[in-house]
């Protein structure tokens, strides 16, 4: 086995992502690794664009980039105290093929997800972005049990 490098955790900064860094600090420290701290905002789909523009929604786009950046910063100033190496990355798309492009891109060794994250109808339909990870990254996963 390869000497791992790089660990990625994605993350929708639900009350489940703060368990899934501590074991990936965890591991990082321990194997020397980088984490790779990566949120994805996910396209909106708006039925009308009489709504959007009679309640603000196109606006809705550029204040979750914000709040992303703001949570981000949370999340760096948390692991500079823990004395982790790190990058964080903010980006936009499907998250499951986000996050398993990012991982192939950037060489992960390991992705770190959380098992529950912030659902909606369309993981009761389709399935969920944790789901997918584990199905197909071409990386080992560590998925981290969340109780609800």
């Amino acid at each position: 086995m390869k000497k791992m490098k790089n660990i990625l955790v994605p993350t929708d900064f639900s009350k489940g992502f703060q368990k899934t860094l501590d074991y990936a600090v965890e591991l990082a420290k321990s194997l020397k690794t980088e984490l790779h701290i990566v949120h994805v905002i996910e396209p909106m789909v708006f039925f009308s664009d009489v709504v959007t523009n009679k309640f603000g929604f196109n606006e809705l786009p550029n204040e979750l980039e914000l709040i992303a950046e703001k949570d981000i910063e949370k999340i760096s100033k948390n692991l500079i105290e823990r004395d982790v190496t790190f990058s964080t990355t903010i980006l936009h798309g499907k998250a499951s093929d986000e996050i398993l492009d990012y991982a192939v891109k950037n060489h992960i060794d390991m992705i770190c997800i959380a098992t529950h994250g912030q659902g909606n109808i369309e993981n009761l339909l389709f399935g969920s972005t944790t789901e997918k990870v584990l199905r197909k990254a071409q990386c080992p996963v560590l998925s981290v049990r969340i109780s609800v």
